[in-house]
């Protein structure tokens, strides 16, 4: 763990992590039923202390939902439904603002959840921003320098696919930054949430957790499908050769940097329609929870004549 840095200790419910069909806590306690999402209706968390294993989380596991792909899929189109109410709430009450960050391995089905949870929006009130490798421009200023352009005003949602992250990420990996650098961004990261939080923005991370045999599956896919050629990269490959150091970043980035004003949540993701519904199911509920109310009204407005 770096020097200087502690796991939140805003509290997630206990400090869960992912043990097969259930949540468990560091005690051993097995919360009967079918996953923590079941109990809570706020998903998978990362925990806000100890130790995350990725290893231990499957990412298969569609326990949380008590039935078939097709149940699903209808439950889903139901939440659509209600995101795209709540969002109009959210843009008439103008008072929040709601930020949902995308991290996961290639493949992972970022811009999946984007196609599929957000089909109904208004896509004026949603911004999509993603964040790669910067411009010369951005190395001219701090890492967060470029995040802060994106953040939703009042009233919006902003979707980052890809992030901030990627600056304790692919930075580490690599080897593009010393590692003192990289270390003290999760400090600056927790800031800028805490920041945000304060300022009326709900932070939603989620990360997309996928098996190495799917990713497999996936980018053979697209090699297989000549409609899918456009979205095979080189890279793809390149990246693939560093799955385990990707994952001890993401146990480390999940360890230092949910908390409960910016929760991360644990998604297995294997399965497509079982990511799309925890990820809607999670959103849907988050902006319930944020109590939106539309705004006062004219004074007895059946007097009001339009001529």
């Amino acid at each position: 763990m770096p020097s200087g840095v502690e796991p939140s200790s805003a509290g997630l419910g206990g400090g869960f992590r992912w043990g097969g069909p259930g949540w468990r806590n560091a005690g051993g306690d097995d919360r009967h039923g079918r996953g923590f999402l079941e109990h809570s209706m706020k998903g998978p968390r990362a925990p806000a202390h100890g130790k995350v294993h990725l290893d231990q989380i499957d990412p298969s596991d569609t326990s949380t939902f008590d039935g078939k792909k097709e149940q699903a899929e209808a439950e889903l189109e139901r939440l659509r439904g209600e995101l795209d109410r709540l969002q109009e709430l959210l843009y008439a009450d103008h008072r929040r603002a709601v930020l949902i960050v995308l991290q996961g391995m290639d493949t992972a089905g970022k811009d999946g959840v984007i196609r599929h949870v957000f089909e109904g929006v208004n896509p004026q009130g949603v911004e999509v921003a993603s964040f790669k490798a910067p411009s010369s421009t951005e190395l001219e200023h701090d890492f967060l320098w470029r995040v802060h352009l994106h953040t939703p005003p009042k009233g919006h949602m902003a979707i980052f696919n890809r992030s901030h992250y990627e600056d304790v990420l692919a930075v580490r990996v690599h080897h593009l930054v010393p590692k003192e650098v990289w270390e003290e961004r999760y400090r600056a990261i927790n800031e800028f949430e805490r920041e945000l939080d304060r300022e009326g923005t709900l932070v939603l991370k989620f990360f997309l957790h996928i098996s190495k045999e799917e990713q497999k599956r996936r980018l053979e896919a697209r090699l297989e499908d000549p409609t899918k050629h456009w979205k095979f990269s080189p890279s793809d490959l390149h990246e693939r050769q560093f799955w385990s150091d990707y994952q001890s970043a993401y146990e480390e980035l999940l360890e230092l940097t949910s908390s409960q004003w910016a929760p991360w949540y644990v998604i297995p993701s294997d399965h497509k329609w079982f990511r799309n519904w925890c990820v809607s199911k999670v959103l849907v509920g988050a902006l319930e929870e944020m109590h939106l109310k539309y705004p006062k009204g004219p004074e007895h407005p059946s007097s009001i004549k339009v001529p």
